[in-house]
């Protein structure tokens, strides 16, 4: 009887559900269970993924990638077919699953409403790429991720995208192609030519690099790469680390050669001693004193790492912090104009004093100053 039963199971196609597991080969065996064990929600994700591209996984591959036994594969994959109730189906000429029909959205995941914010704030965050070449790929891959939200969580999103907005000030064009390439070639370890021209130079010089890290910074993206004129690759006093403003690249091109990043370059440390991204080789304790208007106006933002602030009487304050180079802060204290005095060090208060004396040559000097009021001469 058992034999008939089977029969008729196989001409209806009704596959059994030890059927979703092929056969683990004899050099699998060995090293089932080996290794530490992800999360199966990241698992089932991967398998979802796979599924949608077509790449018809079964367990023998999923244990493989993740490390896992088969039978935590065959799991996965049962859960998926019989608790969210995909179509998945086994193709026995490819040895491997598919879905069936056409599935939308990964099921399963509820999304909170904290995680809808954080995800409006991303979403409002690609604004500043707006009229620029990255805007529609990531617009697209936003979108892509919408399609995974129910009706209620994409509702709420909405509500959510009326609440805040992003203005970026004067965003730089990005060249999506060159973009790509750098990306490329930071993934795959290449050496990167191209021509470069540096602020204020009118001719390009070729450059060949070791790209290590992009980073965005005010609206600009920089790469920080090994220059290999340099020689080998250093880091701290003496780097050979450079940056590049990807605006000012011409004609990139990626080199067949292959670099090692050293295992000491870290991005997340590489500007702490910077105000932006400039770097210098100097080590300055700078200290301004803040009147109480500026105060009010820049007490809560955080401008480097080393900073500490001193409450003044009156409302005022001491804005203290380290740096290896004064250009940007320098750039800063001017934008703050009577506001903010630098009481050290010296070499900052000597850069402001030239400054200052070349823009009264330049302005002050053309002008009669009566009271309140300017008049320029004839």
């Amino acid at each position: 009887m058992k034999a008939k039963r089977k029969s008729k199971r196989q001409k209806s196609g009704v596959r059994s559900k030890k059927h979703l597991t092929p056969a683990l080969s004899p050099e699998r065996r060995g090293s089932e269970g080996l290794g530490r064990k992800r999360p199966p929600l990241e698992r089932m994700k991967r398998i979802f993924g796979l599924l949608q591209d077509g790449k018809y996984p079964n367990s023998s591959s999923v244990a493989a990638e993740f490390r896992v036994a088969v039978k935590t594969a065959r799991r996965d994959f049962d859960f998926m077919r019989d608790r969210w109730e995909l179509p998945i189906a086994y193709d026995d000429i490819k040895h491997g699953f598919y879905f069936s029909k056409p599935v939308e959205r990964f099921p399963g995941v509820p999304v909170t409403e904290k995680e809808l914010f954080a995800l409006c704030v991303a979403h409002k965050a690609i604004e500043q790429y707006q009229g620029t070449a990255l805007q529609q790929p990531l617009e697209l891959a936003f979108q892509k991720f919408m399609g995974q939200l129910d009706d209620h969580e994409r509702f709420t999103l909405q509500n959510l995208d009326d609440v805040m907005s992003f203005r970026p000030f004067a965003p730089e064009d990005a060249d999506l192609r060159l973009f790509e390439l750098i990306t490329e070639a930071i993934r795959a370890r290449r050496a990167l030519q191209f021509e470069y021209r540096k602020p204020g130079e009118k001719v390009a010089e070729r450059r060949r690099v070791c790209p290590y890290h992009l980073t965005q910074f005010n609206n600009r993206w920089y790469l920080l790469a090994h220059d290999r004129k340099l020689g080998t690759p250093k880091l701290g006093p003496g780097s050979t680390i450079r940056k590049f403003v990807l605006g000012r690249m011409r004609s990139p091109l990626m080199l067949p050669d292959t670099f090692t990043v050293p295992k000491n370059f870290d991005p997340a440390t590489f500007f702490d001693s910077s105000l932006g991204v400039m770097t210098g080789a100097g080590d300055y304790e700078v200290v301004i004193e803040l009147d109480a208007w500026l105060t009010d106006i820049l007490r809560g933002r955080r401008w480097h790492p080393s900073q500490v602030w001193t409450e003044l009487p009156g409302g005022g304050c001491h804005l203290q912090m380290r740096l290896s180079c004064l250009e940007e802060i320098e750039q800063w204290v001017l934008s703050w104009g009577t506001h903010a005095t630098v009481i050290r060090p010296v070499e900052l208060r000597e850069r402001l004093f030239k400054t200052t004396e070349e823009l009264w040559q330049r302005y002050g000097g053309a002008m009669v100053l009566h009271g309140g009021s300017a008049t320029y001469k004839s």
